[in-house]
């Protein structure tokens, strides 16, 4: 089980930032053999809650610069206005995990929700039945259940906890009573340290009794832990608290809990109403911000006319604030149905044979355009998929659907899949020694193939033409390239596709992964000769293929209503609400990477796109990509389990990189 511990300060005056610092690193080095996959702290000063929380070992944790300034500047904080009670306050947690994966980064302790900052030890057996009915759920504002949003992974039952926690106190007012009642509703094992945002007080309880505390009478400081051994040995080496002090070590019986507060400790019974003068509702009142130590991508500078920002690759802004990617943008100019209608009447067989190939991912670009094909221009095509082992369930059952619907041949190619995959891993682990964003597509490289058999097919069927269900602006990422060092200038139907990227730009993308493969060898494993034939595929070898959305305006309302409607089309609801690319099982985990570490991922990229062709407002960009970015955990979880590595140790790795904001 985890280890929680933490230190009350009535009068700064009694300690110094050092000492305190000292301390309070000595509870995590001795709480460290209660858990080890994660570590976190909540500081209550003057007029904040500030938590800082790492997914990394706490030995690693305390290393951390991020470490020393929150607990610098809280303890640096302004002193204590007349009349208020408890100088400083922090609670601390070295983490086992087991409830609520710590892959959701905010399911690490000290978990947030609500008013209320906890650390918890211990496991909720029934957690999930806490916020179930409808008043809980009236009474927890929209972001405080969040995970529960999120999905694929085990919630966090401390979360939920603070969730009715947080119900149970804006009826009450009473920050004892309402842990209290709580404390009756749950089953399982409990041990919590808690703040409020609106107390300056610390509550601590157990239904387990493990917990353990000191209180220094002279000075009114107050330490606790979750055994008495930790609490033994902190004293021998503490520098606030007198070591004479260590027979007055006592434990919180289960059941009980205690206030703390002005240096003293107030026990009561749980389950028990208490009505502690002072702590009605008419004496609350919201007097703590809560802060979190950690990267916010909303601060970031983006352009005033797309939703672009600053860490994207050789942006720059004018003195409007409008970046050079909208000021150089054209409008897509689409060559129409007449000229798709000259080009297919070359091709379309007058017998019903098979006249055309289609790509067929699955998603609502190539079905649609499948449909289109079949039922307005009256081709004959055969379908096909590269299934390379990260097409989802969802894309097939909309392939099967379209193709039994349309009647139309389906050919699906698929290669040595556990290779395909075993290559995947090995070069996220290659790439995780030396994080480079330019590398990410690498990937990806397996799923080149697709047009090789393209190609292919379409001598094997006696076909003259191959159609992708693509080609529209939209699609356009300059950043892939962009953080190879090179600027693509991808602003044309043509120069969007890689083929037609100039010979220079091809030159200088060669250089990069050279480069990036010598400085590191752990890219040159049994993926390479893959990764190499991915390069001449899609940079090098002619793109003679037609683009279906060259011709054709990209309209998503009519795609969707049309696929709903015709074929039962289903969206792949785990993916969330832009359905872009949701037959690619890897563009979750790669989204994470770029969002996590530059603030912004593909999605910031298709709706500025969408801004610029005039299919969205720059307000309607920006509450999408709220949305689109927020990490896909069940679709996360299902790609780590097909590529084979612990989502956890990955994604904890990845929230460690510098972030370019």
């Amino acid at each position: 089980m985890c280890g929680i511990f933490g230190i009350t300060i009535r009068d700064k005056k009694s300690s110094t930032h050092d000492t305190l610092e000292h301390d309070i690193k000595l509870l995590f080095r001795l709480s460290e053999v209660r858990g080890q996959d994660s570590a976190g702290m909540a500081v209550l000063s003057h007029d904040e809650i500030r938590i800082f929380r790492r997914v990394v070992k706490p030995s690693v944790f305390l290393k951390m610069p991020e470490f020393r300034n929150t607990l610098k500047s809280a303890y640096f904080d302004h002193n204590n206005p007349a009349g208020m009670r408890l100088s400083l306050a922090v609670i601390g947690q070295c983490r086992l995990v087991t409830n609520g994966s710590h892959a959701i980064y905010d399911n690490n302790q000290p978990v947030r929700s609500g008013s209320f900052v906890g650390v918890h030890n211990g496991l909720i057996s029934n957690a999930e039945n806490l916020v179930k009915d409808e008043y809980n759920l009236k009474n927890s504002s929209k972001g405080r259940l969040s995970i529960s949003a999120e999905g694929g992974l085990v919630q966090s039952d401390t979360r939920l906890f603070l969730s009715r926690l947080d119900a149970v106190y804006q009826q009450t007012g009473n920050f004892v009573s309402s842990v209290s009642q709580v404390f009756g509703e749950i089953e399982g094992s409990a041990s919590l340290a808690l703040m409020c945002n609106s107390e300056r007080n610390l509550v601590i309880a157990t239904n387990t009794g493990s917990l353990y505390y000191l209180e220094d009478i002279e000075s009114g400081n107050v330490v606790f832990a979750s055994e008495n051994r930790i609490l033994m040995d902190f004293m021998k080496k503490s520098d606030i608290f007198d070591s004479s002090l260590s027979s007055n070590i006592l434990q919180i019986k289960a059941g009980y809990g205690a206030q703390i507060e002005d240096g003293t400790i107030k026990k009561f019974r749980l389950n028990e109403q208490i009505n502690a003068p002072g702590n009605q509702p008419e004496a609350r009142g919201s007097i703590f911000y809560i802060r979190e130590t950690r990267p916010d991508t909303a601060g970031l500078r983006r352009c005033t006319k797309c939703v672009l920002p600053s860490t994207y690759p050789f942006i720059s802004f004018d003195e409007d604030g409008v970046c050079n990617f909208c000021r150089r943008y054209e409008r897509q100019r689409f060559k129409g149905s007449e000229e798709l209608e000259r080009v297919l009447e070359k091709y379309r067989s007058k017998d019903g044979s098979p006249d055309c190939l289609v790509g067929l991912s699955g998603g609502r670009d190539s079905c649609y355009g499948l449909h289109i094909l079949k039922t307005k221009y009256g081709m004959n095509p055969i379908a096909y998929t590269y299934d390379w082992g990260l097409t989802t369930d969802a894309s097939r059952r909309n392939q099967a659907r379209i193709c039994g619907k349309l009647g139309i041949e389906h050919i699906i190619r698929s290669p040595d899949l556990q290779k395909k995959r075993r290559h995947i891993r090995k070069n996220i682990y290659a790439w995780l020694k030396d994080p480079q964003l330019g590398i990410v597509p690498l990937f990806m490289a397996g799923d080149k193939d697709f047009y090789h058999f393209g190609r292919q097919l379409r001598r094997e069927i006696n076909a003259g033409l191959t159609v992708f269900c693509s080609g529209y602006l939209l699609e356009q990422r300059e950043f892939f390239v962009g953080f190879c060092g090179v600027d693509a200038n991808a602003n044309t139907s043509r120069t969007a596709r890689t083929y037609h990227y100039s010979t220079t730009v091809k030159l200088r993308l060669a250089l990069y992964y050279m480069l990036q493969y010598l400085k590191n060898p752990r890219y040159i494993n049994e993926s390479f000769l893959d990764s190499v034939r991915s390069y001449f595929t899609t940079f090098i070898q002619k793109d003679d293929f037609l683009y279906l959305y060259e011709y054709l305006p990209w309209n998503e309302r009519q795609m969707e209503d049309v696929l709903r409607r015709e074929y039962n089309w289903q969206v792949y609801e785990a993916y969330g609400p832009n359905q872009w690319r949701m037959g690619d099982g890897q563009t979750a985990f790669t989204n994470y990477i770029y969002y996590t570490v530059a603030g912004f991922s593909e999605f910031d990229n298709f709706r500025s796109n969408q801004i610029r062709e005039g299919l969205l407002t720059r307000d309607e960009a920006l509450r999408l990509v709220g949305i689109d970015n927020q990490p896909r955990y069940e679709v996360l979880e299902y790609f780590s389990y097909l590529i084979g590595f612990n989502l956890d140790e990955v994604l904890a790795q990845i929230d460690l990189i510098p972030k370019l904001y």
